[in-house]
């Protein structure tokens, strides 16, 4: 496994690399892979302070990587992905940042947990756990809305292709709601998983 996460982490370098050649928009590609450029720094100083994530979260993460690239390079609104479900569905819009609002609930509902559950910050039934890493998914939603506004303030309109709004008023209503589904399902369908991949890091 430790070489499979070594394969994954290298492939994600080479991806963002890739993806800053001739992107749409220069300064929204920068906007919307910090946070995997953040990441991959991050994951280096846990790798060397010997704190193992589990292969779950691993996996996960790798995948919203690459949501986020393929995104920042498109910006979400051009994303050839969202333009052929436009044509396949019949959808109005570009739907692909649909998607990486759904994963931004998916995805770190499982590193929330793995947080919580580690650090012991929940102590009593597991329905607590749930509700509180549900909780913190709508918040970290919650709060991405404000970073969205504050750009929009700061910006002007150099932050639309950043934003993607695509002239939905209710934009950032619905990035919240498929943030929470996201967050629901995955904490259905990864729980049990979860639980036992974390036994075996104890």
């Amino acid at each position: 496994m430790k070489i499979f996460g070594i394969i994954l982490y290298t492939v994600l370098w080479l991806v963002l690399i890739a993806s800053g050649i001739h992107p749409y928009d220069r300064q929204t590609w920068v906007m919307e892979v910090f946070w995997v450029f953040g990441g991959l720094i991050l994951f280096a100083v846990l790798y060397f302070k010997n704190i193992k994530l589990t292969p779950l979260v691993g996996i996960l993460l790798f995948i919203h990587a690459l949501i986020l690239i393929y995104g920042g390079h498109y910006t979400y609104e051009k994303v050839p992905l969202g333009f052929w479900m436009q044509e396949w569905f019949g959808f109005v819009r570009n739907n692909y940042d649909r998607i990486g609002h759904f994963a931004q609930g998916f995805i770190p509902a499982i590193l929330f947990r793995e947080i919580f559950a580690r650090n012991k910050v929940i102590n009593g039934r597991r329905w607590w756990l749930t509700i509180v890493v549900f909780a913190s998914c709508v918040a970290f939603s919650a709060l991405f809305e404000l970073l969205e506004f504050a750009s929009a303030m700061a910006l002007g309109s150099g932050a639309d292709n950043y934003l993607g709004s695509q002239g939905d008023i209710w934009d950032a209503q619905w990035d919240m709601l498929y943030c929470a589904i996201g967050s629901v399902i995955s904490l259905v369908v990864f729980s049990n998983l979860h639980d036992k991949q974390l036994s075996q890091k104890s």
